[in-house]
């Protein structure tokens, strides 16, 4: 898969995806990650691309020529078909684990940052196919989202984890968050890993793993739980839980 990034700040990109898994990914040749400067588009030699807002307003909006001239360089508009164009921006849809899996279907995805007070309208509207974001709050510009967007993505391409279940039973995979996890030693400070983790009964592990990962769902994120059937038998031994960590 290739990711196409247009921003102001390459390096910023580079640097943040060139470690760990997606860095060995891209060595590998599972992923493509090229970062655009949108300011060599610029037409001047200072490498500007921003002016003054009509209508007033504080800070500097970045001019559609050069973002356009930017985008237009990926692709050859007379022999491929145009790439699907995300803008990193408050105003778009909140990212999920769902959409992560939808974005991950396409062969070439472009993501353009903002930055200053943001992006001319008219060239959003030429190029852009949807709006993303990473949370209600805003950055003062759109790489680090899209660092987040390219490493949420990229786990879900074969390849860049070593299987599926690396990522199938994580929290938001099901709908519901992970279950606590746990490793040696068997006591740490008086706390004690849980005895069925250590029965070696797989399906009973499974088991406390989907009750669990419902309980913290419901203690951390009940907006998440509200949107699934959860059956009286499953809120009853969640309710046990309940009980239990009261003591």
């Amino acid at each position: 898969m290739k990711f196409s990034v247009l921003t102001l700040f390459p390096k910023q990109v580079k640097d943040f995806l060139s470690e760990s898994i997606i860095g060995r990914a891209e060595d590998k040749g599972i992923l493509s990650i090229e970062t655009i400067d949108i300011r060599d588009f610029s037409g001047n030699r200072y490498g500007k691309v921003d002016d003054t807002l009509f209508g007033g307003g504080t800070g500097m909006l970045m001019q559609c020529e050069p973002v356009y001239q930017a985008f237009s360089s990926l692709y050859d508009a007379e022999k491929e078909s145009k790439p699907h164009c995300i803008f990193m921006s408050p105003k778009g849809s909140v990212l999920t684990q769902e959409k992560a899996k939808e974005l991950s279907k396409y062969d070439h995805l472009v993501i353009l940052c903002g930055h200053y007070e943001g992006i001319d309208q008219r060239v959003l509207d030429e190029i852009v196919d949807e709006d993303l974001s990473i949370g209600d709050y805003v950055l003062t510009g759109g790489e680090v989202a899209a660092c987040v967007v390219i490493d949420c993505v990229s786990r879900m391409i074969e390849g860049v984890l070593p299987n599926s279940e690396a990522y199938e039973e994580e929290s938001h995979m099901s709908g519901y968050l992970e279950a606590p996890q746990y490793t040696k030693p068997n006591i740490w400070h008086d706390r004690e890993v849980p005895e069925v983790m250590l029965s070696g009964n797989h399906a009973k592990i499974k088991e406390w793993k989907r009750i669990h990962g419902l309980y913290d769902t419901w203690k951390r994120r009940p907006d998440m739980l509200s949107k699934l059937d959860i059956s009286s038998e499953d809120w009853k031994k969640i309710l046990d839980i309940e009980k239990e960590q009261q003591g």
